[in-house]
C-alpha cells in the first residue's frame, strides 16, 4: 500500500460546511450508504463520530477527537486534489496539518501544481503527500445528478448502495 496505512476509515459528515447537498436524505442515510458500500471490503471501515457529534463537521474537530482517543496513532487524511487545493479555506487549516498528514490524489483537472498553488504557504508544511491511484473521476455530486435525471448509476456505486437508493427513492 503506497501510504503504508493500517486501515482506511470513511467518515460521512453530519453537516459538511463546504457542500450543500440537494435533496439530502440526511446524515444517517449517508452513513448507511457508506456501510453498504464497504461491507464486503475488509480493508475499509466506517465511523459515525461526525454523525454522533452533530453540528457542522469540521475536519479539525474530528482529527482532535481521533488523536485524543488514540494519541500514538499517525493520522492520514485522504482527499482528492480538488478538495486539497481548498485547504487554506478550511476551519483551522494549520491545526489540521499538525494533527495529520494529507494524502492527495489527482482528481479531475487538478494535478500536483494546481494543488500546491491552491494551498499556498500550507504546501510547505511537510505534511502533504501525493499518491497515485486508479483515476475514477466519479463524484457523489455527479452520481446524485444522474439519479435526479433518471440516469443509471450501475457500476458507479456498489450494487447494495444502488439497490438501496433505488428502493428508497433517494436523491430523486
Amino acid at each position: 500500500m503506497q501510504l503504508g496505512l493500517d486501515r482506511v476509515v470513511l467518515m460521512p459528515a453530519y453537516d459538511p460546511p463546504h457542500k450543500d447537498i440537494a435533496n439530502d436524505p440526511g446524515a444517517d442515510v449517508r452513513l448507511k450508504l457508506c456501510v453498504l458500500a464497504t461491507e464486503d471490503d475488509p480493508r475499509l471501515d466506517v465511523s459515525d463520530i461526525e454523525i454522533e457529534r452533530e453540528g457542522t463537521s469540521y475536519t479539525v474537530e474530528t482529527l482532535r477527537e481521533l488523536k485524543d482517543a488514540a494519541p500514538d496513532d499517525e493520522l492520514t487524511l485522504i482527499v482528492g486534489a480538488d478538495v486539497a487545493k481548498g485547504l487554506p479555506g478550511w476551519h483551522e487549516p494549520e491545526e489540521v496539518l499538525s494533527l495529520a498528514r494529507i494524502a492527495v490524489t489527482e482528481r479531475g483537472e487538478d494535478g500536483h501544481a494546481a494543488v500546491l498553488a491552491g494551498m499556498g504557504e500550507l504546501a510547505d508544511s511537510g505534511q502533504i503527500d501525493f499518491f497515485e491511484m486508479l483515476r475514477v473521476d466519479i463524484s457523489s455530486t455527479s452520481i446524485r445528478q444522474r439519479i435526479s435525471h433518471d440516469e443509471p448509476i450501475r457500476y458507479l456505486v456498489t450494487d447494495p448502495v444502488r439497490e438501496e437508493i433505488e428502493r428508497r427513492g433517494w436523491y430523486t
